[in-house]
């Protein structure tokens, strides 16, 4: 199975250096010296990872056979891929793999469908669910323990309990406040509540 775990970014210094989007939660593992990683597009590569270490912030690689900028700057935007076992298990309890993660149903605690993970995306502060909603809108859903409370592979389901407003409809939260009437308590406790997330 290929697992897509970085993004090559701008060229650094003159030696052949690029940075880096990390999509991977095992950068030691998948972005280590010697990797060889396939690449799309694919006539990009395969790469070899040659060296790598953090700047900033930021990793940085480099590639063998890649030792001047303008050839650094000709891979940017090509996307790393890894060739791992499926039955592979992370090592950490209550980690997962993306592959393990996409295309389970996602429901809230009293068994609400809220739609089906598309995508996982590794931020700097956090890891995020891409959901995919009935409706064919997306909302983003923080892989966070407050919030995703069980990932339960063999049913392929995650089960989130949502704050308010991370999933709500605007549409639905439009209508609360008409059946509000014209109270204006009740209109600022939705509004303070807001929709962050919201995906629709």
């Amino acid at each position: 199975m290929q697992l897509v775990v970085a993004r090559i970014g701008r060229a650094h210094g003159i030696k052949g250096e690029v940075t880096v989007e990390v999509r991977t939660d095992e950068p030691e593992l998948r972005l280590a010296p010697g990797a060889v990683l396939a690449t799309d597009p694919a006539g990009t590569g395969p790469l070899t990872i040659a060296t790598g270490r953090v700047h900033s912030g930021r990793l940085l690689l480099r590639f063998e056979g890649v030792g001047d900028r303008t050839a650094a700057e000709a891979l940017r935007n090509t996307l790393l891929i890894a060739e791992i076992d499926p039955e592979e298990l992370p090592e950490g309890e209550d980690e997962y793999y993306d592959h393990q993660l996409i295309d389970l149903d996602v429901v809230t605690e009293d068994g609400t469908e809220v739609g089906r993970i598309t995508e996982i995306s590794h931020l700097p502060t956090q890891d995020l669910f891409i959901v995919e909603r009935p409706d064919g809108t997306e909302v983003m859903i923080p892989f966070v323990e407050e919030i995703v409370t069980g990932i339960d592979l063999e049913e392929q389901r995650a089960v989130i309990a949502p704050p308010p407003g991370l999933i709500d409809d605007r549409a639905e939260i439009a209508s609360s406040r008409d059946d509000a009437g014209d109270d204006p308590k009740d209109l600022s406790g939705d509004d303070a509540e807001g929709t962050p997330g919201d995906g629709s």
